[in-house]
């Protein structure tokens, strides 16, 4: 997704009850809470905020707070987040440990002055092993203070930053950074497939008009001098456009592969006052056309005379980042099950959910149970940090009929690894690659010259664009040219980069890469004790 999609997803989770969880923070203290509104100040007990989250109803000490104690808030107090307690004490214990944790408990202080981190980190401790999980009611109760002030513009300001599932994730991050690790070899080669080809390039935009579906759709061509192989398809992410993976486009073509980077049509531009519901920022027809416009694109390319001999559109490669990773799945032949989606999105709440669950509950709107969006002419997918969830059920993926490699970041905020990737790779059949890149971010594969992240860098955890994950740039280099070769003559030649060893020697310690063709029983094991399989 790009920049101008989350600054409408922060809108939204503000508007629509994120505010709630730090709106809850009040609920924090072990006696009474002393609530701050800009002048006024209210002293009320735990008792008062236990029985509104249970029952709804203010007392009178509540209701000069009316305004911001909203149904969104009360289900945000009531919402939990479940940790077993065979690893509530080190879950926690890694999560206040991390960098995001450490953010987490200055944020708020914040909005709860005069709280310690010691006294919130122990709150936090106590309440997950008392009551195998967190809620603010519970945190609340095990802080060891007797009063404590909240002040409410600050911890609304908090709430708009804040998501469980991700927390949930960034918990799980240190485990996931050992349990994802081989024993690392020291990898040569006699080449690097990193750098560029020695083919020249050139690069055409042209736009193709589906006046069926009303949709018109810029795309970038390149195109090298001597063609091989399959065509190479960019899709990207919701609101982003088709410079955003510009690097790995002009690098695929100097390797002699033609290259077709997507511009699909602006959710935004196309309404003309955005909503500031998260769950209606997607129209849900949308989960269908962007796999179709993939398609459309490869149909008309085919049809183009001029084209003749520079692009091979009988054989696509797909790569999608977030929403397009989805499509991406979706063409290699995962199944959409709109049944187990519909379950999902009436059981769980909105801040239970991840941003990428939100535009996909959007998808509850649509007909049918199962859908089957794949074509044929697809023999490879690449899905960077892929907006997966619920949309494919417990075993859509199980469809999908090419070899796949996958990308999740430990500190994606925006389609956490846990829900988004891990529980999906599972599913998917071999040949499988995934590629975990340990505290990079969801824009962290961006081109960093002309994909301008901007306002998407002002969240609880900053977006890292710049220059220190550059080794993740590379490895994505290396690897997707070692995939689409698979589908050439020197499939031998670049196998050997389709492993741990070769991104552990692009990894420095500052961007640790991992490389898994199955997940150890460690993570599957973490997996099942969070209810995820």
């Amino acid at each position: 997704m790009g920049s101008s999609g989350w600054r409408c997803w922060s809108l939204g989770v503000l508007a629509s009850g994120a505010i709630g969880w730090a709106g809850g923070s009040p609920a924090q203290a072990a006696e009474q809470v002393t609530l701050r509104f800009g002048p006024f100040e209210q002293v009320v007990s735990v008792a008062e905020v236990e029985a509104y989250a249970k029952t709804g109803k203010l007392s009178p000490s509540l209701q000069f707070f009316s305004v911001v104690l909203t149904p969104e808030t009360r289900k945000a107090l009531n919402t939990r987040l479940d940790l077993d307690p065979k690893v509530s004490s080190q879950v926690v214990g890694d999560l206040l440990k991390s960098p995001a944790g450490q953010q987490l408990m200055q944020n708020l202080q914040s909005a709860a002055p005069g709280l310690t981190v010691e006294a919130i980190q122990a709150g936090v401790t106590i309440a997950a092993k008392q009551f195998g999980g967190l809620d603010a009611i519970g945190v609340l109760k095990a802080i060891p203070q007797k009063n404590i002030t909240i002040d409410l513009s600050e911890a609304a300001a908090l709430g708009s930053k804040l998501n469980l599932t991700y927390w949930q994730s960034q918990a799980t991050s240190t485990l996931l950074q050992r349990s994802l690790a081989v024993e690392k070899t020291n990898f040569s080669a006699s080449f690097d497939p990193s750098l560029p080809g020695k083919g020249t390039v050139s690069q055409q935009t042209i736009v193709l008009t589906d006046s069926r579906r009303q949709r018109s759709l810029p795309v970038d061509l390149y195109l090298p001098e001597t063609v091989q192989g399959p065509i190479v398809v960019i899709s990207p992410g919701f609101e982003s456009s088709k410079q955003f993976l510009t690097y790995v486009a002009q690098h695929l073509a100097s390797h002699g592969f033609s290259v077709v980077a997507i511009d699909h049509p602006s959710v935004f531009q196309n309404q003309t006052r955005p909503t500031l519901n998260p769950e209606k920022l997607l129209p849900p027809q949308e989960l269908l056309d962007r796999p179709k416009d993939v398609s459309f694109v490869l149909d008309e390319l085919a049809k183009r005379t001029e084209l003749s001999g520079k692009v091979n559109a009988q054989k696509a490669i797909v790569m999608g980042h977030s929403l397009g990773g989805y499509g991406a799945l979706a063409l290699a032949g995962g199944e959409i099950q709109l049944d187990e989606l519909r379950q999902f999105c009436q059981k769980s709440k909105i801040i239970q959910r991840t941003p990428a669950d939100w535009l996909q509950c959007s998808g509850t709107e649509l007909a049918g149970n199962r859908i089957n969006l794949r074509d044929s002419r697809v023999v490879g997918t690449i899905a960077l940090n892929p907006a997966v969830g619920k949309i494919f059920g417990k075993s859509g993926l199980s469809q999908v009929k090419t070899p796949t490699v996958m990308l999740a970041s430990t500190d994606d905020s925006l389609t956490p690894p846990l829900t988004q990737q891990l529980q999906p790779f599972m599913q998917l059949p071999t040949p499988k690659y995934l590629m975990t890149a340990i505290g990079a971010t969801h824009l962290s594969v961006s081109d960093r010259e002309r994909f301008q992240v901007g306002a998407a860098a002002r969240t609880l955890v900053k977006e890292k664009v710049g220059a220190e994950v550059d080794p993740l740039r590379r490895a994505v280099l290396g690897v997707s040219l070692a995939f689409v070769k698979q589908q050439t003559p020197e499939a031998e030649k670049y196998k050997p980069f389709l492993s741990a060893g070769y991104v552990q020697s692009i990894a420095t310690a500052g961007m640790p890469l991992r490389m898994n063709s199955e997940l150890p029983t460690g993570v599957t094991r973490l997996l099942k004790l969070a209810g995820m399989v």
